[in-house]
């Protein structure tokens, strides 16, 4: 018996290469005509291609329609089943029924139970009592029995690996042009084309939007930006992102196992940083296309899967599509990524351009919400950075929003044509994904020559809708530390730069106020100083914990040598400030309540070499927020022409000791005392040249 069906199977594939018309319909001498009948509201409605998960029943049944010569329906006709072939291994896979019947509409139907094992099973039909090389056949799919299990993992582990990519992309990118984007940075002016530029050029680094967005906040917070000076960056940006879908729309994952490779190498056995750098942004690279076709071989299920394909289908509604993108980019916190996913859906042929249109404007939306929650603990100006960002999107989709079937046409006359080919999935396939980066790019470019010539009028609505307020600064508080910005070293470094800045001028002020209760012997200003103190020592263990998270970052040599002179520098500031605090003002104290006073020769030499205290601790402070080695070098000059002053002034001292002036005797001890500690202060201030110095040569 077995013998027999493995021979009948056999003859049944072998015939299934020359029977004649056999895919959906087949004629019987004029008689009769077996088709596969088709339905206009019921896709698939003959069962034939259709796909199910193994060992369960076919969503829908297989059926044969017969007609007679008149082409009219034919009832209680009998129609046999018969197996034609299995996938490797199965021994499940059976038929309902192998005898059907035709009723009053000539179908006759059943359904197919599959088996173990995933792939094709093929089926025969024809009319009993006929030749048995007059048949049709069917074709069902079967899908693993785990399949939604294997589905979500590859769609997790593949966004994870896209994300990493990305991330890898940005920190190689960063590092390598980390001093251009400080300089450019730090060019910013009002003029609203250069801000364009600086938005796209800097979100080309960093490939997210969301990212320069949350950069502005901090800048403006920090007070290295005004709010009127970001707009044009925001539209920038804005240009910038589309950059990254334009090259995750090319295929290139047939060479992510490649590109991982190079990458690896250059990143792991070169000593050069700039070629790690850029091994480290092409292991990035792979890795992203890596993650790509992870998840596209994942979804490969998803276009057989009806209820999947019915829900794609409603994202045509433009408010469910853009509710559906925001939230999405909202929850990933990433528009790239987000369209990095409806690209590979694309390339399975399960999304449109229609469909696609409403989710990219939903994730121009949700972009801003990693903007609006940077911006949560920051000051109002700050606030109005992401509140720009954000009506700047809405602005632009409900610009788009109404026309978009035309929006539609445009993009795809701009971007090239499929090939002709009858597949539905396929021709969707071949062009959809290049054309949701194009509309990505249109949208972001018109919304750009759109919004930038009002850019003036558009900041002053912003500010009229969220005012300044005017709140007292809270005391121990840092400016410009940015802890969200770590992971990028170089723009890190420039805040933790203008911190010790900061810092070194409430230093500047300590030494400043200090010198007046000795001279007029008033205390008031003491309290003054000593909550400069408090706020000095505040910031130098805020700066020394942001520089090294910094540190714990990926640095390269030059890095680390900047990390160290700023630790330095914190050093030296802060030891200025506790000579101050822990000597000198106790000896003010003790001063104030005596009744000597020092000699008008005295008091000159302490108001003289105090003044050129404060001119070299100035000069340090230009020196640090210059690096002017010139400048360094005149300040080690100085300082020994100081030191050899001051000796000279405590020789003068020492001199009226000698002529026994009285007022010199009863100041004598104070008077030496604050000299030495005016030349300790000198010291620190000239340490700062000298480390830049050092380390100068050493680069």
């Amino acid at each position: 018996m077995k013998l027999k069906i493995g021979i009948l199977s056999g003859l049944f594939i072998l015939l299934s290469y020359f029977a004649p018309a056999q895919n959906d319909s087949l004629t019987f001498y004029e008689s009769y005509k077996l088709i596969k009948p088709v339905s206009k509201t019921i896709p698939g409605f003959s069962g034939d291609l259709q796909t199910q998960t193994a060992r369960l029943k076919t969503d829908k049944p297989i059926r044969v329609k017969v007609l007679n010569k008149e082409n009219e329906p034919v009832k209680d006709l009998t129609i046999k089943l018969n197996k034609i072939s299995v996938p490797d291994g199965d021994r499940s896979f059976r038929l309902r029924d192998t005898l059907i019947y035709t009723d009053s509409f000539g179908i006759a139907e059943t359904f197919v139970i599959l088996g173990s094992k995933e792939g094709m099973y093929e089926i025969s039909a024809q009319l009993l009592d006929y030749p048995e090389t007059n048949f049709l056949i069917y074709k069902v799919f079967a899908r693993k029995t785990n399949w939604v299990f294997l589905l979500i993992a590859g769609l997790i582990g593949g966004l994870g690996l896209f994300l990493l990519g990305m991330n890898m992309m940005s920190d190689g990118m960063q590092n390598a042009a980390g001093d251009k984007m400080r300089s450019v940075l730090s060019q910013i002016t009002h003029n609203r084309f250069i801000a364009v530029g600086v938005g796209t050029f800097v979100t080309m680094v960093i490939q997210s939007s969301s990212a320069t967005t949350v950069m502005l906040v901090s800048f403006v917070h920090s007070k290295l930006m005004k709010f009127r000076q970001t707009t044009g960056v925001i539209l920038g940006a804005g240009i910038g992102t589309t950059i990254t879908a334009q090259l995750i729309a090319f295929k290139l994952t047939d060479y992510s196992l490649f590109l991982i490779g190079i990458g690896f190498l250059m990143n792991s056995f070169t000593k050069s940083a700039s070629v790690r750098n850029i091994g480290k942004t092409i292991l990035g690279f792979g890795i992203l296309f890596f993650g790509m076709h992870i998840m596209s071989e994942s979804m490969y299920p998803l276009r057989s899967y009806a209820p999947f394909i019915d829900s794609i289908v409603k994202l045509e509604n433009p408010l469910l599509g853009i509710l559906v993108g925001a939230a999405f980019t909202a929850l990933i916190q990433s528009s790239s990524a987000f369209i990095g996913i409806m690209i590979i859906l694309s390339t399975q042929g399960l999304l449109s351009l229609e469909a696609s249109i409403p989710l990219l404007f939903g994730a121009n939306i949700g972009t801003a919400i990693t903007a609006i929650l940077a911006s949560i603990k920051t000051d109002r100006e700050a606030k109005q950075v992401a509140l720009a960002h954000t009506l700047i999107k809405v602005i632009g989709v409900l610009i788009f929003i109404f026309w978009i079937p035309q929006f539609a046409e445009i993009v795809r006359f701009l971007s090239p044509k499929s090939f002709s080919v009858n597949d539905e999935f396929t021709v969707l396939a071949n062009t959809v994904p290049r054309q949701i980066a194009n509309a990505h790019t249109v949208f972001n470019i018109v919304l750009t020559f759109l919004i930038l010539p009002f850019t003036i009028v558009f900041s002053k609505l912003i500010e009229r809708i969220l005012p300044l307020k005017i709140t007292e600064e809270p005391i121990l508080r840092t400016v410009y530390l940015d802890y969200s910005m770590v992971k990028n070293s170089s723009l890190a470094l420039s805040l933790a730069k203008k911190e010790t800045i900061r810092m070194g001028k409430l230093v500047q002020n300590m030494t400043a106020d200090i010198i007046i209760p000795y001279l007029v012997k008033k205390t008031e200003v003491i309290y003054d100083i000593n909550e400069k103190e408090k706020e000095v020592n505040f910031l130098r263990d805020q700066i020394n914990d942001f520089i090294l998270k910094i540190t714990r970052e990926n640095l390269n040599e030059e890095r680390v040598n900047e990390s160290f002179q700023l630790m330095y520098t914190v050093k030296e500031f802060e030891q200025i400030a506790d000579i101050i605090s822990t000597v000198m003002i106790k000896k003010a104290e003790q001063w104030s309540k005596m009744d000597f006073e020092f000699s008008v020769d005295g008091k000159n030499e302490i108001i003289n070499y105090h003044t050129k205290t404060q001119k070299q601790l100035s000069r340090a402070l230009d020196v640090f927020e210059n690096v002017n080695l010139e400048k360094a070098k005149a300040m080690k000059e100085k300082y020994r022409r100081y030191r050899n002053m001051e000796i000279e002034l405590e020789k003068q001292h020492f001199e009226r000791l000698k002529d026994e002036i009285i007022e010199t005797i009863s100041s004598s001890k104070t008077h030496v005392e604050l000299m030495t500690m005016l030349r300790a202060i000198n010291g620190h201030a000239t340490n700062i040249a000298r480390i830049l110095l050092k380390w100068s040569k050493k680069e």
